[in-house]
């Protein structure tokens, strides 16, 4: 499996352990950025990831910003996206079960213990199908 990763700058420190993290779990990683704790504009980071995941070239993404809001909203305007903010292990494995979430959004703000937590949790769980293919249908039918 192939995971796009990008960070504003005040992710970077996090990004780097959830790399190392995804890395040793045996997932390969595409990183979008940045790379320097230069200030840059989430929204640009978000494109990449969104785009990698929605045109194929990587299976799933994470994302990360000082509370991971912006890139979640920024992600989820592209076609195919469904982003979602976790801020514990329950929300990472719903969004995945129920919601078949591709872009696992993150606060740098949490400590890293949590946050190793919770990308354990996202990748390790699966979607449900079911009821939940049928909500799923009616959410990339508002895409239009």
């Amino acid at each position: 499996m192939r995971i796009a990763i990008g960070c504003d700058h005040r992710g970077l420190d996090i990004k780097q352990s959830v790399i190392s993290l995804v890395s040793d779990s045996g997932y390969s990683i595409e990183d979008f950025g940045c790379y320097t704790a230069d200030p840059v504009d989430y929204p640009d980071i978000a494109r990449k990831v969104a785009l990698a995941v929605a045109g194929g070239d990587c299976n799933h993404g994470i994302l990360i910003c000082n509370t991971g809001i912006g890139m979640s909203i920024a992600a989820n305007k592209f076609k195919g996206i469904r982003a979602a903010l976790c801020c514990s292990v329950f929300d990472a494995c719903r969004a995945r079960q129920h919601n078949d979430a591709n872009i696992l959004c993150l606060s740098a703000e949490r400590d890293r213990e949590s946050i190793s937590e919770i990308v354990k949790a996202y990748l390790s769980s699966e979607f449900q199908g079911g009821r939940h293919l049928l909500r799923v249908n009616k959410i990339i039918a508002m895409e239009g």
